[in-house]
């Protein structure tokens, strides 16, 4: 439990850290700096699994043909650019409370996408989270609309992430799919960068900020893998929505910027029907 509250403030941080970031640097530029330090880690560790025998060379060839993959990989590419983009504009309690809104959107695709049954509570829940979201977003607010879209498809993408994870598990090596995942992130944010050219690169101090950062964020990842060897996901599930008060926390000491009413309501209604969701799952 203890790893995983480590993981919440530690992506917390990151989103913060990412906030400051893009003020100054180009979001693609923010990403390189994460994805290449993905890549290096994910090719060390499928290395691992290859050379141990985890898995074959063929088996990994199988793997990587199969369009879920690709789809699960570009679905998390997406996410990576809207959310950067999206914090360019967005306060990040805002944005947060938005992109939490992925698990509620995940039971109400699951239902078609993986043939699993979701009962009237769980729709009220789901409905619950968006009234949420529409008291954050209030349609003719000051929300930005172009920021807003951006992390309504970064929660969109990350529910189909999660559904195609679940729906990939036992079948692809979990080291296969985060080095697909990786490269993927890595080529799609490659190809963003020649498109939309930064005006300004880092200087060496800055890019050394950029891959501690990116240090941290990849630490996070560890420290979830370490949480869920030792509890049951459904247990920790809970817990993930203490990053949404943590987020409200850092963004109004950081940025100085505190929610007004109805966004603390809204984001009180997602948190409630999320809990309300992953308890009756465990």
């Amino acid at each position: 439990m203890a790893l995983f509250v480590g993981t919440l403030m530690v992506f917390a941080f990151y989103d913060a850290f990412a906030k400051t970031m893009v003020a100054v640097h180009s979001p693609v530029v923010v990403n390189l700096s994460r994805y290449v330090l993905m890549c290096g880690l994910a090719g060390f560790w499928l290395v691992q699994l290859l050379w141990g025998g985890g898995t074959s060379k063929a088996a990994l060839l199988q793997a990587v043909r199969q369009p879920a993959l690709w789809l699960r990989s570009a679905s998390i590419a997406t996410v990576g650019t809207c959310f950067m983009g999206a914090l360019v504009t967005m306060p990040l309690a805002e944005a947060t409370a938005i992109y939490f809104t992925a698990p509620l959107l995940m039971v109400a695709l699951s239902s078609r996408w993986l043939g699993e049954s979701v009962n009237r509570a769980q729709w009220v829940a789901v409905w619950l989270g968006f009234a949420g979201m529409l008291l954050i977003v209030r349609p003719g607010g000051s929300l930005p609309l172009l920021g807003t879209v951006l992390m309504a498809i970064s929660a969109l993408c990350y529910a189909v992430f999660q559904l195609l994870t679940r729906q990939l598990a036992g079948q692809i090596p979990a080291p296969v799919q985060y080095a697909h995942m990786a490269g993927v992130c890595l080529a799609v944010t490659a190809v963003a960068t020649v498109v939309v050219w930064p005006q300004r690169w880092p200087n060496a101090v800055e890019w050394g900020i950029l891959i501690l950062g990116a240090l941290a964020s990849c630490g996070g990842q560890l420290l979830i893998l370490a949480a869920y060897k030792r509890v049951a996901a459904s247990t920790l599930a809970p817990l993930n929505y203490l990053q949404l008060m943590l987020a409200v926390a850092i963004s109004a000491w950081w940025f100085g910027l505190v929610p007004d009413a109805l966004t603390l309501a809204g984001t009180a209604l997602i948190a409630a029907a999320g809990v309300y969701l992953a308890w009756s799952r465990r």
